[in-house]
This record gives C-alpha cells, structure tokens and sequence, in this order.
C-alpha cells in the first residue's frame, strides 16, 4: 500500500511547524537522503530528506501551509508496482490532533504511524509500536513490521536506522536472521534546547486598528516571539536570578589583539573582542570547574568541558548557537566558527544540535552601544554575562595616578540553585583576570 510521508519532528521541541517549501512535485521519483521539503519550526529553517525509494504519488500539504502538527499526513509516495489509483483519500489530520492544513475526507484506509515522518497505509494497520520480549517499546514502520513477518525476522534483534531509532524498511531488508543489534549507549543527561536559540522572519500579519482615537498596529507572532515570551516569563519567574556587576579595563587586551591581527593578517583572520570575551569565559569554567554545570531538578550537573552559547541578533529575534569545546580551541579557531555561525544562525540554516547545550552563555549589546544591561538566564544555562561598550574612562592607577583607560562594564546573571555568590564572584574574578591579562590565555 502507499506510504504516508508525515510532518517530522525536527527538534526535541518541535510540535508544529511551516511547509516551507517542497522541492519535488507530484510524480518525481525519490531516493533515500533526497531532500523533499524544506520546514521552518519556531527555531530554524531545516531540510526534511526521504527515507526509502519511490514516485511522489501525492502532495496533500501544499508549501506555505502554516501550523502543521508533528505527524501529519504532507505527502503520499508510491513504492514499486503502486499507483495513484491505490492511494484512495488521505486526511492530513493526524491521530494527535488537528491540523491548519485542509484536510480531505478521510479514508477508513488511511492511519499515519507516529514519529519518524513517515508511514505506511494498510486495510489494517498495525500499531506504532510494539513490545519486545524484555517489555520494552520497539517502533518499527508498518511497511517494516510486514517485510520483518514476512522474512520471519524478530524486530527485537533489528537495530532501527531511522528517527528517534524506529526501525524502516531498509533495516529489515538488510537484517538476516538470528542478527542481534548492536548495544546501545548508555544515555547521558540531555538539556532541553536553549529557549532563546530562535529562528526568525518578521511578523507579517500587521492588522490597523484604532485605540481611543489612535491609529496602531495589531502585529500577530510568530512561532519564535511566542517561543520567546513563554520561555523566558518561565525563566524570569522559576529561575532565582541575582546580579554580580564588575568593570573590566580593556586596553592590553586592545593593544595584544591588535598585535595578534597583524600576525594573522596573511591568514586572513581578524580576532574580534567578542572572540577574547569567548575565550576568557571558556577558561573560566575551567578555572572555576563548580560553575560549570547545570540544574536538573533534584541535582546539578557539572561538565568537563566549557560549552559557550553565544547570543546572535537575527531578525524578528535571537539565536544561542553553542561553541562546543571553546576551551580547548584556538582564537583563531573560535573566531572562525563564531563566524560561520552567525552566518548560518542569519540564514536560519543552524542544525539543532548547534545551537542545543551549554551551561554558560554570552549576551554582548556592547557592539550596540549599550553601556551595561542585565540579561535573562537562558534554561539550563545557570549563568550568561551580559558585556556592554568598552568606553574611555578615568581610572586610578596603583601608585593613585589618574590616567585615561578603556573599561568595559559586565554583569553575570546567576543562577542561586547552581551557584552561590562567593562561588559567582570567583568566575567573575577569573573571567576579569583572563581579559584583563589576555596573553595568559595562550599559555
């Protein structure tokens, strides 16, 4: 029978999202890892590929559609020996509620499987998953489940290549029988993804309307600005934020970056402050390795290594994509990534793992004039600093002389659950001391 391709869910918190745009049309011939469509969630722009062989049979979401929930129906492909004839009536509705898609009638023929994006029709479909002789789950396509009857295979001995694990039809036609899976790892501790790492495009829906004689904008929001106000109100009301504020004299780390960018000329590469900024809280994870972690509802969790987020403007919104391993990297590493992606956070092209982790994050409006500002903790960041504008000011030497300096104002906003003030002011020291002595942070 035809298999009903369903809207995938593209990040651990993805529930709806836009057909974008499809890149086949109805009668196109697909293979696995072809990209069908591309699909816009409340934090990026991302290609849905195909997952077996076959001729688009039907598109039942048309591009530009809005608000298509995770596991509906958005196309029909035909496998080998099928036709637009077996396809019958397909709904785009989905078991798990309804869609802003129109949905045709729907077939008593038709019941989409859950999770992976795709699924198989039949006169009787068999659930989305089943149960191992061990009791756990095993999700497997319905195409899958009959290839495996049919070779007389157990699903249980079938590692699945598909999303989330499932198991598809190119897993058991490979599988022989008696194969046993390969051992999962164990899983770690997953940290949900950074409520402001959003994509964005503007809100277009714009509605003039009058308020006591004055003419004003009714702007409706998009899935990013609903994502960002719900995220962050939670944040603000459950996480116990508490503020430590220093000035930070910036003029060796002027002077030494400026030497550094003539080195580096010839490669071209131009370090930026912010690069330095990265650097210098990376270490300072190191340095204060207590700091370094994360609330996880009964405990913390303390990480090896520094995992930096760093906040970037886009429009309509922000990103957080994270620098993995910022302190074992080069300034010139960093620099080139931070770079690349801001790029892609820009053209909302970040993979969901890029801008996913971390357990300390950098908002600098500095760059924007702003002189100091508090930001909001990012869950499950427990901290992020917020870095305003270097400026000249008067500063008292140590032999009490008055000279002129470059100061840069921060503050680090501080989760009390994770880390207490003694412990925030010792990574706010570090974080001063690795800016303010940058050649350090080559050692």
């Amino acid at each position: 029978m035809p298999t009903e391709i369903l809207m995938p869910a593209l990040s651990p918190t993805m529930e709806e999202g836009t057909l974008a745009k499809w890149h086949v049309k109805e009668g196109d011939t697909v293979s696995s890892g072809d990209v069908m469509a591309e699909i816009e969630t409340d934090k990026a722009t991302m290609e849905f590929e195909a997952v077996d062989e076959g001729v688009i049979g039907k598109i039942i979401v048309p591009e530009g559609t809005e608000g298509v929930k995770v596991n509906d129906v958005i196309a029909v492909l035909l496998e080998e020996g099928e036709n637009a004839d077996d396809i019958g009536t397909v709904s785009a509705k989905s078991d798990s509620g309804s869609s802003n898609a129109a949905p045709a009638e729907a077939s008593d023929k038709t019941a989409p499987a859950k999770g992976d994006g795709r699924g198989e029709t039949d006169a009787t479909p068999a659930p989305a998953a089943t149960k191992g002789a061990d009791g756990n789950r095993i999700f497997a396509t319905p195409l899958a489940r009959r290839i495996a009857a049919d070779k007389g295979l157990d699903l249980a001995d079938i590692k699945g290549s598909g999303p989330h694990g499932r198991i598809i039809k190119a897993d058991v036609e490979s599988a022989q029988p008696g194969a046993k899976p390969a051992k999962a790892d164990t899983p770690g501790a997953k940290s949900e993804a950074p409520a402001a790492a959003m994509a964005a495009g503007p809100s277009t829906d714009v509605v003039l309307k009058t308020y006591e004689g004055r003419p004003f904008e009714e702007v409706k929001l998009d899935g990013m600005r609903k994502t960002i106000a719900a995220r962050l109100t939670e944040a603000k009301q459950s996480v116990p934020h508490f503020y430590l504020r220093r000035d930070i004299q910036l003029d060796a780390l002027m002077k030494f970056r400026s030497q550094l960018n003539k080195q580096l000329e010839p490669r071209g590469v131009k370090l930026s402050v912010n690069d330095f900024i990265i650097k210098a809280c990376a270490l300072a994870l190191q340095q204060v390795p207590e700091a370094n972690a994360v609330w996880a509802g009964d405990r913390t969790l303390q990480f090896e290594k520094s995992d930096v987020a760093v906040a970037v403007a886009i429009e309509g919104g922000l990103f957080t994509p994270v620098l993995k391993d910022a302190d074992m990297k080069s300034l010139s590493a960093l620099s080139a990534e931070m770079k690349d992606l801001a790029t892609r956070a820009r053209d909302r092209k970040l993979a969901p793992h890029e801008y996913q982790g971390g357990s300390f994050a950098i908002s600098n409006l500095g760059m924007f004039g702003i002189d100091n500002f508090d930001a909001i903790i990012n869950p499950p960041h427990a901290a992020i600093l917020a870095v305003g504008a270097g400026v000249k000011k008067p500063i008292v030497g140590d032999d009490g002389e008055l000279t002129v300096g470059i100061v840069m104002s921060v503050t680090l906003s501080v989760d009390h659950r994770v880390i207490d003030g003694a412990l925030g002011a010792n990574l706010l020291q570090a974080i001063k001391d690795n800016l303010e002595n940058p050649m350090t942070m080559l050692a």
